[in-house]
């Protein structure tokens, strides 16, 4: 594989200096979400734990303004909003305030659904469930914050708000954020709404961004170009082997999502992809601990 040369160069980033050295990266998206509840400070921990080398999550905005690192657009998959709330469905993020998402439980659901089986296989203990039980969503600024006391790296997906109030304010707000957290060296900032990357750039040209697809796209390449972006961020379904090539060689990074199978995984290091999203960091940790071995010997 050609090194990343030009993507080597970027050395004010350590994120892409990280991605520019040419192993794959082990991306927790979520965090550790087959171990903990997801977008949580614990899946969080339990991806640092796993040794993934930075963590994934998403960002949108409360009633009041506050980046929030939730997923969803409302809070009833993900929250007790529904018990705690019973009026509200369907229950909206940007129609509540921090102060009334700071007062849901974040972490019950886990234990109640078992979204990978991981409690059954005896992956997750008694006590950590007991612990996130109560879990709280964290803000962007704690999440920020979290990623730099454990000196790791994180890439921030912000939703797309188009039909909230929060969709002229949600790049602005989550810019500051990263730099008041003077994080600007340690994040990605990617997408679906490709507007919101342009405006990313506009504000600070700095700041790396990450191009998200869900299909296959004609010109990767021209895309990217044409945003100022960093890196191409498809689903698995969407990858092409020649895109690989062709964005390595010209000192685009290649961050594929998301990936939870054993073989695809081996597959995608192979092809030599800079990075693979998964809810299973502690499954592709060990792949890579090994692939780095054999490759020793």
């Amino acid at each position: 594989m050609q090194k990343d040369y030009k993507l080597a160069q970027r050395s004010m980033n350590s994120l892409l200096s990280q991605i520019a050295q040419g192993r794959t990266l082990n991306i927790a998206h979520r965090g550790a979400r087959s171990l903990a509840p997801e977008n949580t400070l614990s899946a969080a921990l339990k991806a640092v734990q796993a040794g993934a080398d930075l963590w994934e999550l998403d960002v949108v905005m409360t009633a009041d303004g506050e980046p929030m690192v939730i997923h969803d657009k409302n809070l009833n998959r993900t929250s007790n909003a529904a018990r705690v709330f019973p009026s509200r469905q369907p229950w909206w993020v940007h129609e509540f305030s921090l102060e009334e998402i700071r007062s849901l439980d974040f972490g019950s659901w886990f234990k109640e659904t078992d979204p990978f089986a991981q409690i059954a296989a005896g992956m997750v203990s008694d006590k950590e469930l007991e612990n996130y039980g109560g879990e709280r969503a964290p803000t962007l600024g704690e999440a920020l914050q979290f990623t730099l006391d454990h000196n790791w790296y994180v890439n921030i997906e912000i939703k797309d708000l188009h039909d909230t109030p929060g969709h002229h304010e949600i790049v602005k707000k989550v810019v500051e954020s990263i730099e008041n957290s003077e994080m600007t060296d340690r994040v990605l900032i990617s997408s679906f709404n490709h507007r919101y990357l342009e405006r990313v750039k506009a504000i600070n040209p700095a700041l790396p961004t990450g191009v998200l697809v869900d299909g296959p796209h004609w010109n990767p390449l021209r895309l990217l170009e044409n945003l100022k972006a960093d890196s191409y961020h498809p689903r698995i379904f969407a990858l092409r082997a020649a895109d690989i090539r062709l964005l390595r060689e010209r000192g685009k990074a290649v961050l594929v999502w998301v990936v939870n199978d054993e073989a695809r995984m081996r597959s995608l290091i192979q092809k030599g992809v800079n990075g693979i999203f998964t809810d299973f960091p502690q499954l592709l940790g060990s792949i890579l601990s090994t692939e780095r071995d054999t490759f020793k010997t």
